[in-house]
């Protein structure tokens, strides 16, 4: 991406005392002094990364129904017709060197906003961190708008950091907010915010000048592509499930993972998807459905307690200790690995609380996997006590668990941690958006969300 970065998005924002904490952990765990304030610097490079895109938008192809190359010419064309709308050439398609199944696509910007757009429409976060990754405004997000705005009018989009702007707000909002780019609008401000009859999931402003130039891939070939960031992608070819096979997936929602392996499973064997909201479980059916997958069981469903002597493998959850032969454990963690990440208001104690939480998951997941199984755990956050930590732990409380090397390896490897020896640091990967790039195999892989991923095998008795 060109430009100064410091110019447009600030640093991710987070709690005093949750920056302090984070701060100490980036230091390292080791004893050794930090030096002339490196680890500070390293850590608020990684809040700049944190507060900003990912330089590509990645793709998972359904490999069932075409051939990747196939699907990028499909892809092609749709995209020259969404790129016409905005007046500008779309960007590359690019088959990824080493995932068979990847399609890459970079992004352009910093844009500078145009002088002569005047009037602000204000977004809530979410909606903002949408724009930010390619998307336009849906009605939903829009708080507040000038009196007297027409649809048709270019405006320039920002988004509300302090949450603090009351829907319908008519006057210039005066807390933090940051610049996400100019759109046009397709409804007026009375449509928006005084008629019964607006859609709430319709496009409010169809982006054309996103502050990051990023293709909207809402509804674009659906049964064909799937919106994933690399990490997710590599976390389930990691786990290289095999047609025929028996895999749990215990923290499913939102599906991209699911799906993956059952389409690396050729949707032959049986795939256990648990989640334990009933809606979530209704979309991610939807979503393999879009795939014709149907070798994958949806189960709302606690999974800690999903492991429990005298039950059966074939239906619903609970099931025997030691029946599958593969569990994906991508537990539910602080996130903040997450981009582009613009304010994080948790505390201190809601981020400590994830550790012992996420050893309920491994604990039952441990009990799930058959001996001389692999079970691959990971996260998208970026904290020790979630991710190199929790390593340590499984080694010293299971004997029977050993750390495996991790094919693709693609991210950098484990931070040092006590606990674990340098032979493990090399079998783990984790994703680091603030890392050297120069080290990085290949350019789609230098500039991900914060991810980490560690391999387990079962020991045979």
């Amino acid at each position: 991406m060109s430009g100064n970065l410091d110019n447009w998005l600030p640093p991710l924002l987070l709690e005093k005392e949750v920056s302090d904490f984070l701060k100490a952990s980036w230091r390292g765990d080791q004893e050794v002094e930090d030096e002339e304030g490196e680890g500070d610097e390293k850590f608020y490079k990684l809040l700049k990364c944190l507060g900003t895109p990912p330089a590509v938008t990645t793709l998972r192809v359904n490999t069932r129904a075409a051939d990747r190359h196939a699907i990028a010419k499909q892809l092609k064309t749709e995209l020259e017709k969404q790129y016409t709308d905005r007046g500008s050439n779309p960007p590359p398609i690019v088959v990824h060197p080493a995932l068979k199944d990847v399609l890459v696509v970079p992004s352009r910007g910093p844009n500078p906003k145009p002088p002569e757009v005047t009037k602000e429409v204000i977004v809530d976060q979410s909606c903002g961190m949408a724009v930010l990754r390619g998307a336009d405004v849906f009605v939903l997000g829009i708080m507040g708008a000038p009196s007297y705005l027409a649809a048709g009018e270019t405006v320039a989009v920002y988004a509300d950091l302090e949450g603090q702007c009351r829907k319908g707000l008519k006057e210039e909002y005066r807390e933090r907010k940051v610049y996400v780019g100019c759109g046009v609008m397709q409804l007026s401000r009375d449509q928006i915010f005084c008629s019964a009859q607006v859609k709430l999931r319709g496009v409010g402003i169809k982006m054309t000048r996103p502050l990051f130039e990023a293709p909207s891939l809402d509804d674009i070939l659906p049964g064909l592509l799937f919106a994933q960031n690399l990490p997710s992608i590599v976390c389930s070819l990691v786990l290289d499930p095999h047609p025929g096979e028996l895999v749990i997936d215990m923290c499913a929602s939102p599906g991209g993972k699911t799906n993956h392996i059952a389409t690396l499973m050729n949707n032959e064997g049986r795939v256990v998807a648990l989640d334990k909201t009933a809606m979530k479980i209704e979309k991610m059916q939807c979503n393999l459905s879009r795939w014709q997958i149907s070798c994958v069981d949806c189960y709302a469903h606690d999974s800690t307690k999903c492991s429990q002597p005298d039950t059966e493998i074939n239906g619903p959850p609970p099931y025997p200790p030691g029946s599958f032969d593969r569990v994906l454990l991508d537990v539910p963690c602080s996130a903040l690995g997450q981009r582009p990440m613009l304010r994080n208001r948790m505390t201190l104690k809601s981020l400590q609380s994830y550790a012992s939480y996420q050893r309920k998951f491994i604990e039952t997941g441990v009990e799930l996997l058959k001996p001389g199984g692999t079970l691959v755990y990971s996260t998208c956050t970026i904290t020790m006590e979630e991710n190199e930590h929790q390593v340590a732990w499984i080694l010293d409380k299971y004997p029977c668990m050993k750390l495996a090397p991790q094919t693709p390896h693609l991210g950098d490897v484990g931070r040092p941690c006590k606990g674990l020896i340098s032979g493990h640091l090399e079998m783990l990967q984790r994703y680091d958006p603030s890392s050297d790039t120069s080290k990085s195999k290949y350019f789609t892989d230098n500039d991900t969300i914060g991810f980490f991923i560690a391999k387990f095998v079962k020991v045979k008795d």
